[in-house]
């Protein structure tokens, strides 16, 4: 009998998960494991394993069955140790697209409520005063205000498309991207060095890699305008986390809107929580009841997938 285990998970029920080991006559091990120890012993064995937000490393990979699956609930695999999978054996999937429209949808919201001031405008009419162009200067229409982009995947050009409408100037960096797709998208495509003195709004819509881990630095924020603002709806550590806060606080930065973190929840002595015109929310962009049901569907259909001897829908990129 084949073995499917959930390492940890934080949704109402596993009726997708439950139904595909019903289809395969495989037991259906349910566990809420925190540490990569606990991880590792849970595992054991296993022929599929699904994975949350548990740390799992080279110790619960070698302890898998051979050529057993892991598919990692959600967009990110930062969690799981991709190199031991490949070295061990161990193809990883994930689902990529679950919640492209709800994270677009968030980043957007977050874009215009700074773009018009929403958090200075709110604190001012709960402090009693009565002063709105005093919080809203400097503000250009949106024809004169540039947006850009680091990193212009599903979700970066699902973010576009909302924008279009606002008639904001739009810019962009991304390997990944040609000239011929960037002339179809009608923005201009540049190195980032040379996009950040031009931007009002900075968008991340990129993986964590080890050139992009805090991309977003000291350096970089240096060269925003004073009057930029950073969105961040992605991963968390694209931005050394020290130095936003120091730009923000030293008044080198206007504003940022962070729905991810270096760490979540965010500790009580983060300088971020003290810095000024931060709006934050705790990763719930890729949240909506259909895009719950859609996560465990794929994530379950990657199981099913492996069990069937089936390619995965979606591996993680080489």
């Amino acid at each position: 009998m084949a073995t499917i285990v959930v390492t940890d998970s934080n949704f109402a029920d596993l009726r997708h998960e439950r139904a595909v080991a019903a289809r395969h006559g495989a037991q259906l091990k349910a566990c809420q494991c925190h540490t990569a120890s606990e991880v590792a012993e849970a595992v054991a064995g296993a022929d599929a394993v699904l994975v949350q937000f548990a740390p799992f490393g080279a110790d619960a990979l070698a302890r898998l069955a051979p050529g057993a699956t892991v598919v990692r609930y959600g967009v990110g695999y930062d969690n799981v140790d991709i190199a031991a999978a490949r070295r061990l054996g161990h193809p990883v999937a994930y689902v990529p697209d679950y919640c492209v429209n709800e994270v677009a949808d968030h980043t957007v919201a977050m874009l215009l409520a700074l773009y018009r001031k929403l958090p200075q405008l709110d604190a001012q009419v709960r402090a009693g005063r009565w002063n709105p162009v005093d919080a809203m200067r400097p503000l250009r229409p949106a024809a004169e205000t540039v947006v850009g982009f680091l990193g212009l995947g599903r979700i970066g050009r699902a973010v576009l498309a909302r924008l279009e409408p606002f008639g904001f100037r739009v810019m962009a960096t991304d390997p990944a991207l040609g000239e011929a797709t960037a002339a179809e998208l009608e923005l201009t495509l540049c190195p980032l060095e040379k996009m950040l003195p031009q931007v009002d709004a900075l968008l991340l819509h990129a993986p964590v890699t080890e050139v992009s881990r805090h991309i977003i630095n000291q350096q970089s924020l240096a060269l925003l305008k004073p009057s930029a603002v950073v969105i961040n709806c992605s991963r968390g550590a694209l931005i050394d986390e020290v130095a936003l806060a120091e730009s923000l606080a030293g008044g080198r930065l206007a504003g940022a809107a962070l729905d991810v973190f270096e760490a979540e929840p965010v500790p009580a002595d983060a300088p971020l929580r003290s810095a000024p015109n931060v709006l934050f929310s705790p990763h719930a962009a890729w949240y909506s009841d259909a895009a719950i049901d859609r996560l465990q569907y794929l994530a379950a259909d990657e199981v099913d997938r492996a069990l069937s001897g089936r390619p995965p829908r979606s591996p993680v990129p080489t």
